[in-house]
């Protein structure tokens, strides 16, 4: 959806296998706290599926933005705030029901609008973030967690359960999604919210915010519309 032709990609991935299949001439490297990233190396920089694992995610956008030059595209995929919104709850409601108690199961995600405001604060130029619903079915609960672990997206808060969760929270967990979350023929769905950033590094090339006030037209001109006072 850019029409930009990129020579000098670098993606942030833990998983460098899959995208060096898509992205052959571009360098892989992991998302560590401190990225291998030399400054103004290179003019697209991918953050690929890993800010949401980040201890400081401004500090990686930023350390992204220095290896920009300048007009270089910044991209980040990341899971955001409505990530698992029905395992979440229902596991919370199995687990008060058997135990009598909650304990922490799903890390907390960054919203959209919190992440957008990222990118000024990394220094970034026509900032932009949209958020993307993936919807996904799976038989049951069990194979969703599955999943999940083989992603390595699984539990690893501190205050986690350093034992076996019961059986019966489980069960019921898995009870309450069939009735609350039901997808087709039986199964169940999920959903991942899938957030998308963009921004550039500064350039006089790129188009420049007005001062304000220096309009020649009026807002309600160009929309046909009349102009109205608000009450004080």
């Amino acid at each position: 959806m850019v029409n930009r032709s990129f020579t000098d990609a670098v993606i942030v991935t833990p998983f460098a296998d899959i995208w060096r299949e898509v992205f052959p001439d571009a360098i892989c490297i992991p998302d560590q706290d401190t990225l291998d990233l030399g400054p103004d190396s290179f003019d697209l920089v991918i953050h690929a599926m890993a800010l949401h694992w980040a201890e400081d995610p401004v500090g990686q956008i930023i350390q992204c933005r220095r290896a920009l030059r300048a007009d270089g595209l910044f991209l980040c995929v990341s899971l955001g705030g409505q990530t698992l919104y029905e395992l979440r709850a229902v596991l919370a409601q199995a687990e008060a029901e058997i135990t009598g108690g909650l304990s922490p199961r799903i890390a907390p995600m960054a919203e959209l609008r919190d992440l957008g405001g990222l990118l000024q604060r990394g220094g970034f130029a026509l900032p932009v973030a949209d958020s993307v619903p993936l919807n996904v079915e799976y038989t049951d609960s069990f194979a969703l967690m599955h999943d999940l672990r083989a992603m390595g997206e699984g539990n690893a808060l501190s205050g986690r359960l350093r034992h076996p969760s019961r059986r019966a929270v489980m069960q019921r967990a898995n009870e309450i999604y069939q009735t609350h979350f039901p997808g087709q023929d039986g199964r169940i769905r999920a959903t991942f919210d899938l957030i998308c950033l963009t921004g550039w590094a500064p350039d006089d090339s790129q188009p420049q915010p007005l001062r304000p006030g220096s309009a020649q037209t009026r807002l309600a001109d160009a929309l046909k519309t009349t102009e109205t006072k608000l009450p004080d």
